[in-house]
Order: structure tokens, then sequence, then C-alpha cells
């Protein structure tokens, strides 16, 4: 058993405490009383502090008694919450999906001998530690992710419930698109070249831009083709184009009556009350990769699909059921096997069978299932 911090008690980091109680001795840090109320109510186990993260310039007293470190803030304070959590020589894997660049911290891993393995979700995440697996397998040359969560019944305008901070679900339509294509990087505007793609067993949704490679395109520069798109119902696109070229978006400050504010501030609060999951309400989570490449001098097609529910017994959303689980897979994965230090991304670990089979048997036994199909093509 090892003891294990989760920095972040919301819904992802809420599920990921109450999973990894089962086997390790738990805390759980935020500012929230309210959260830490409903995680103490549904985990007796886990133990709660309150404390604000981003107040904390020295994590040493705070991280001192934990083996492990999960971080799951918000997008917004990922990177500096990570810098200090390597500053205090601690392990740590990281969900948090930060704009910044995670490998201009691998020298200060490298320097306190610890290890970070970040973008550790369902997509950036799983999509990435099976490129890494598939990889070691056969010369890979186009890699495609789509991947949306959302409810299962549509509300106008936008028809869609965000599972986490609305800030976080902008940062994602504001942040410039990358992909590769020819072995070029090309850089779109979010939310661009939407297609409307027929998925099984949910029906049409829309796909479009969204910077979700991340790591892959420095880590797999071999590979000439890869791309990833958020899938939403047809419509929710278009209405978000509205707001963003609108300006509702926008990180500059403004003052109206003597009171500052950034517009993305205020239209993500409205936002907040707008997206809210309720209890009640049914969502789903829903991934297609696809992965195409030669193997044995036979050109070779792998479809990853995943379609999960979230679940009623512990109500659990099924973001933070893909999300968190892939976390608390590598969580448990690391604990029981060496690591090199300096970050690590995803597809790094997917490269090692082990990690790669142990992280989909552990969510296949949480009923998260990724279907593979492989195909040999003409």
């Amino acid at each position: 058993m090892s003891n294990i911090v989760v920095l972040g008690a919301g819904m992802i980091g809420n599920a990921m405490a109450i999973d990894l109680a089962d086997k390790h001795q738990v805390t759980a840090i935020d500012k929230n009383k309210n959260v830490l109320a409903r995680l103490s109510k549904n985990a007796p186990d886990v133990n709660t502090i309150l404390h604000d993260l981003v107040d904390s310039s020295d994590y040493t007293e705070l991280l001192s008694p934990y083996d492990l470190v999960i971080s799951a803030v918000p997008g917004f304070m990922g990177f500096e919450t990570l810098k200090k959590i390597l500053m205090a020589g601690k392990n740590v894997i990281d969900i948090s999906f930060f704009p910044e660049k995670c490998f201009d911290l691998d020298y200060l891993a490298k320097k306190h001998d610890v290890f970070a393995v970040v973008d550790c979700g369902v997509s950036p995440g799983m999509g990435n530690i099976i490129l890494g697996q598939l990889d070691t397998q056969l010369e890979i040359n186009s890699f495609e992710c789509l991947v949306g969560g959302l409810p299962v019944k549509r509300e106008w305008p936008f028809n869609y419930k965000a599972p986490f901070s609305p800030i976080d679900v902008l940062e994602e339509y504001t942040r410039p698109a990358r992909y590769v294509e020819n072995g070029e990087l090309v850089t779109r505007e979010p939310l661009s070249d939407c297609e409307l793609m027929d998925i099984r067993r949910i029906g049409t949704l829309e796909a479009f831009n969204t910077d979700g490679l991340r790591t892959l395109i420095s880590t797999m520069d071999h590979i000439p083709y890869m791309k990833e798109k958020t899938l939403r119902y047809p419509g929710h696109a278009e209405y978000i184009k509205v707001l963003l070229k609108s300006g509702f978006f926008s990180k500059d400050t403004l003052e109206i009556d003597g009171i500052a504010f950034r517009p993305i501030d205020v239209t993500a609060r409205i936002l907040e009350a707008n997206w809210q999951l309720r209890n009640s309400d049914e969502e789903f989570t829903v991934v297609k990769i696809t992965i195409e490449g030669e193997k044995n001098s036979k050109k070779r097609r792998y479809i990853y699909r995943l379609l999960d529910k979230g679940c009623e017994r512990t109500k659990t959303t099924s973001m933070a059921r893909t999300t968190g689980y892939t976390a608390t897979a590598v969580a448990n994965f690391v604990l029981q096997n060496k690591m090199k230090a300096g970050i690590c991304p995803p597809e790094t670990l997917g490269a090692n069978a082990d990690a790669y089979q142990f992280i989909l048997n552990y969510l296949k036994d949480r009923q998260v299932e990724y279907r593979i199909e492989e195909f040999t093509l003409e």
C-alpha cells in the first residue's frame, strides 16, 4: 500500500481518489470545501485537506508524506503546479492538460531524480498509449483520434454539458490546432475543418480540429499524418464560433464602471450554469482511434473504439471514468515498476508492452473497454 495525494477534488479528481483508495492510502487536497465534503461522503476512507494550491509557493512540506502525486488541477494552473511538485522531489501523474510545453520541465525532473507522466487522460492519454505500442509493431503512416464527451439528451443551443470546468473547455476552443500532414506541421484555427461523421452506436456527430496531438508532434515526428478532432452534436461548433469571433473568449482585460474583467472569465461563469451536468443527466464518452501502417510488407489498419457511459451505481461520469481511470491505471503501474527520471509522455509509456496491457486490463476491469479491430488493406 502506497500513500498517494490527489491535487484537485473536482469531478475527475474525486473519481481517481475513490478508485485509488481501494488499494492505497489516499488524501485529496482542494480549496473547495463542498467538493471535499462530497468526496468524504462518498469515500470516508479518503483523507481530505482544505488548502489553496495556488497560494503555496513551496510544496515541499505539503507533499512530504506522500509516495506519489496525482495532479488534477485546472489547466491554467497545471504547469506551475507540476513545476512545484517536481521541485518538491515527488513523482507525479498529471492530467491537467496545460498549454505550456511539458518538456520544458524535463531538466527539473531529472535534477530532482523524479518522473512525471503527463497528459494522462483519455485524449490526450489513451490515444498516445495506443499509438506508442503500435509504433513498436508496424511502420505507421497515419494516426487519427476522434473523441468527445456528450450528454445523451440534447438541450438547445449548445447540445453540450461539461464534465469539468468550462474554462478548460474554452481553452480547447481557443488554442490553435496543430496537426501533421505530409510530414509537415500545420496550424489551423480551432473549430476548423468541421465535418459530419457517422459514429457507430451513436449516429451523426460533427468533428472539428482541436490541439490534441500535443507531445506526439515531437515524439512521433516520423509519422507523416497525424490528427486529433473533437466530437460534438451537429451545430455546436457554429454557436461556439459566434462567441469566439465576437470576443467572448478574449483574455484581454476590459473595464466597465471601474471594474476590470476578462471576457473569457465572464463567459465561463455564464456557461458553467448552462453546461453543468446534473446528477440526473445521462452522458457518454466516445472514442475512435484509427492507425494505419505496414507490417510484414502488408498494409494494416487498426481501429480502437470506446463507448462508455456513466456509472449509475457510483454516480461517476463517463469522462471521469475514462480520464481518471487511465491515470489511476498508470499510477498503479508506476508504483510497481521502476521509471526513469524526467518527463514521460504517455506514448513513451505505451511503448512498453507490459504497461500497455496493464492499462487496457485495468480499464476493462472497470468496464471501460476499448474494442480493437484489425484489417489487412489491399
